[in-house]
């Protein structure tokens, strides 16, 4: 069984026992459970498959926070030739792990 979840203005496919690395929410500890219930798709074992209507009303999926941290640094770069011009500069972008513990069909 499996799931498309909306998080964060991106989409994701979630699985029980997957580790699902998400934009970061704010407000949540470590160890907190959280609750996703923008899903959009689910597939079931017997090979039924849901969807929505923008979302599913009927379907929870619950998971728990693993860890906050910060992605690889991605550089970003600047040149303009003839001119003697040249910066580089670095981001790292905040994000949450879950660990999808369970979907649930109501």
């Amino acid at each position: 069984m499996y799931a498309i979840v909306e998080n964060g203005g991106k989409q994701y496919k979630v699985e029980v026992g997957h580790l699902l690395h998400t934009e970061k929410l704010n407000g949540v500890a470590q160890g907190d459970k959280v609750v996703l219930d923008k899903v959009v798709l689910v597939k079931t074992d017997d090979g039924k498959v849901l969807v929505g209507k923008p979302y599913l009303t009927n379907v929870t999926i619950t998971g728990t926070v693993v860890e906050h941290a910060r992605a690889r640094k991605v550089l970003v770069g600047q040149f303009i030739p003839r001119k003697g011009h040249k910066t580089i500069k670095g981001h790292r972008q905040w994000y949450t792990t879950i660990k999808i513990e369970n979907i649930e069909i109501k």
